[in-house]
């Protein structure tokens, strides 16, 4: 709780000056509403609200989990393979290039309005962090310990195992963190083009009304979910690297 404490009281200071902007300036609510008026929206609808964010966390959990596993997958396939690595190195890079607000719409046309769609796409943007970062700590071992193992009777799928593994935790989670913030994004994304669910199906509706309460209040909602994540995948850190103090 202590950690968490300048975190907090950052936050008050905003809502403060925000309220106190609000106060003075006063513009329009459906331009820019204050802190109180966001709290009603909480205080309208929140069973409404609850239900959207549940859709919404679903699609970041399952988005999470499948985007960290076919990017450690791949990592390792590239370096446990050399030969496939150089094949398809290039071809993620380009897949990258590609913006999200591309692909969203194709992956609605393709997969439908339900949750699939939103799944693969927070897939797809949390795969690429986690494919990078673990792939680098994966090559990035000691040259001197590899020259070290060839020494001894271990295989290349042993030194992978104990040694080039081990020693890339730290690259993986590294990844995983910077993957963290990213989920709600592209659960989100899918949301905007196209969805009956959802935070983001709430702010398109909301801005279509000019309820910008509302959509602050999905906004909060979202990143209240997005630290939570990165809350999880920090307490990740100890599994990972059980034998550091400070993952």
């Amino acid at each position: 709780m202590a950690a968490l404490a300048p975190a907090l009281r950052t936050i008050l200071v905003l809502l403060v000056a925000w309220q106190g902007a609000v106060f003075l300036f006063q513009p329009p609510r459906y331009i820019l509403p204050s802190p109180l008026d966001v709290a009603l929206a909480f205080q309208r609808q929140p069973g409404f609200l609850f239900g959207h964010s549940l859709t919404t966390m679903a699609e970041m959990a399952l988005g999470f989990v499948l985007g960290s596993l076919f990017g450690a997958l791949t990592a390792l396939a590239i370096v446990a393979l050399p030969r496939l690595g150089r094949l398809l190195w290039p071809i993620l890079l380009v897949l990258q290039s590609f913006p999200v607000f591309v692909i969203a719409p194709l992956l609605v046309v393709w997969f439908g309005f339900g949750m699939g769609s939103k799944v693969i796409m927070a897939t797809i943007i949390i795969f690429f962090p986690v494919a990078s970062a673990f792939t680098d700590g994966l090559r990035r071992t000691d040259p001197e310990l590899i020259d070290a193992t060839a020494l001894t009777t271990a295989t290349h799928w042993q030194t992978l195992r104990y040694v080039r593994l081990p020693l890339a935790m730290p690259a993986l989670l590294t990844g995983l963190r910077v993957a963290a913030p990213l989920a709600p994004l592209g659960a989100v994304i899918g949301e905007w083009v196209g969805a009956s669910a959802g935070l983001g199906f709430v702010m398109v509706q909301a801005n279509a009304r000019m309820q910008t309460d509302t959509v602050f209040a999905a906004m909060t909602v979202l990143a209240v979910l997005s630290l939570v994540l990165r809350h999880l995948v920090d307490a990740l850190g100890p599994r990972l690297l059980p034998w550091a103090s400070e993952p």
